[in-house]
C-alpha cells in the first residue's frame, strides 16, 4: 500500500512541475475579474534634511549644505504637496541679509513610498530677496530618499 501511495503522490506531483492541472487555454492559467485597485500609501510622511535625518513638519531644517529654512508654518503635510512659509539663509548671504533671514515660500513634492513610509523627493524655495544663482538652484531641487 506504501508503495501505491508515493506512486500516486509521485504522479500528482509531476502533474503539478510540468502544468498539466492548468486551468486556462494552452495549459496557461486564467486570470479573470477586475485588476486590484492599488491601495493609497499609510504611513507617516517625511522629507529629508541635508544630512538625510527623516523629518516630520519640521520647524527649521536644512535643506542643502548651504542653505538652511526656519520658522517653518506648514498645510497640506502628507497630501501631494506640503507647503510653507518661513525664511531662507544661507552660507551665501554676505551683505544685504537680514540677520533672520529672508521671507521664503517652500513647496515640497514627489511623494515617493518607501515601505510603509513615504517622502517628499522635490523641494522648491522661493524668496525674491534669493541671489539669482541661489534661486535657480533652489528652484527645483531633489531632495535625498533612502534607498528602497
Amino acid at each position: 500500500m506504501k508503495r501505491t501511495s508515493a506512486a500516486v503522490l509521485a504522479a500528482v506531483t509531476a502533474a503539478l512541475v510540468t502544468g498539466a492541472g492548468a486551468c486556462g487555454p494552452g495549459g496557461q492559467p486564467q486570470v479573470t475579474g477586475p485588476a486590484p485597485a492599488a491601495a493609497p500609501e499609510a504611513g507617516p510622511v517625511y522629507v529629508s534634511d541635508a544630512l538625510g535625518h527623516p523629518l516630520t513638519r519640521p520647524r527649521n531644517f536644512g535643506i542643502d549644505e548651504f542653505t538652511s529654512l526656519g520658522n517653518l508654518r506648514w498645510t497640506g503635510w502628507g497630501s501631494e504637496k506640503a507647503t510653507a512659509t518661513g525664511v531662507v539663509r544661507g552660507t551665501w548671504c554676505e551683505e544685504g541679509c537680514a540677520p533672520d533671514g529672508h521671507p521664503a515660500t517652500v513647496e515640497l513634492a514627489g511623494l515617493e513610498a518607501r515601505e510603509n513610509v513615504s517622502y517628499y523627493t522635490r523641494a522648491r524655495v522661493h524668496s525674491p530677496r534669493l541671489p539669482p544663482e541661489r534661486a535657480a538652484e533652489l528652484r527645483n531641487l531633489r531632495l535625498i530618499v533612502p534607498e528602497p
